[in-house]
């Protein structure tokens, strides 16, 4: 198997998480030789906050609540930072949190190259905001209140979908649309049968 760039893109509860554990796991059992790297920037900017050590991570703790997007700076220093820990050519990564607007998605260009990774598969799971929104309230995290929620849908729809044109663009690239109101299983069959899995 080539290494593999797959970029889970999505709302907030369409379940990016979750599938990516699950194809994390089928990776290594079907590649047992190559490393997999998994790389999601909101569980990393979680992690940063509950620290509170300084200026930077009390101020994530309270901004995260609230839904507003993180600084492009943070968010590239962190996948940055996962990247030169963890990155080979020869790894398979996968990928959620980012890119989050074009303008990242440019900034990823850079790293793609260095990490001779010109092919990427783009796996976007399509799910109405009504589904997002019930999955969002039923998974009870403290920073999904209704304000935050409905502030992660508006900047989803206005900055992050473009994000998707811009890889339909892309060359070398793969943009698989997958329906994410499917169970968890029915969306990893979609998923798997897209990468020929």
């Amino acid at each position: 198997m080539t290494p593999q760039t797959i970029i889970f893109v999505g709302p907030q509860g369409s379940g990016k998480g979750t599938q990516i554990k699950k194809l994390d796991a089928l990776l290594k059992e079907k590649d047992p030789t190559r490393k997999v790297v998994d790389i999601q920037t909101g569980r990393r900017f979680r992690a940063m906050a509950a620290k509170e050590e300084g200026y930077t991570e009390q101020h994530i703790s309270e901004t995260l609540d609230t839904g507003m997007l993180q600084p492009l700076f943070l968010s590239v220093s962190l996948w940055g930072d996962a990247m030169r820990e963890h990155l080979t050519p020869d790894c398979h990564v996968l990928i959620d949190g980012f890119p989050r607007i074009v303008a990242e998605a440019t900034v990823l260009e850079s790293a793609l190259s260095f990490y001779e990774r010109e092919n990427v598969t783009i796996i976007n799971l399509e799910t109405p905001e009504e589904v997002v929104r019930e999955r969002m309230v039923s998974r009870a995290r403290p920073d999904d209140t209704p304000e935050s929620i409905e502030a992660r849908l508006t900047w989803y729809r206005e900055e992050t979908l473009p994000v998707l044109e811009y890889y339909r663009k892309r060359k070398d690239t793969v943009v698989y649309d997958i329906d994410g109101t499917d169970t968890i299983d029915g969306v990893f069959d979609q998923i798997k049968e897209a990468l020929g899995l």
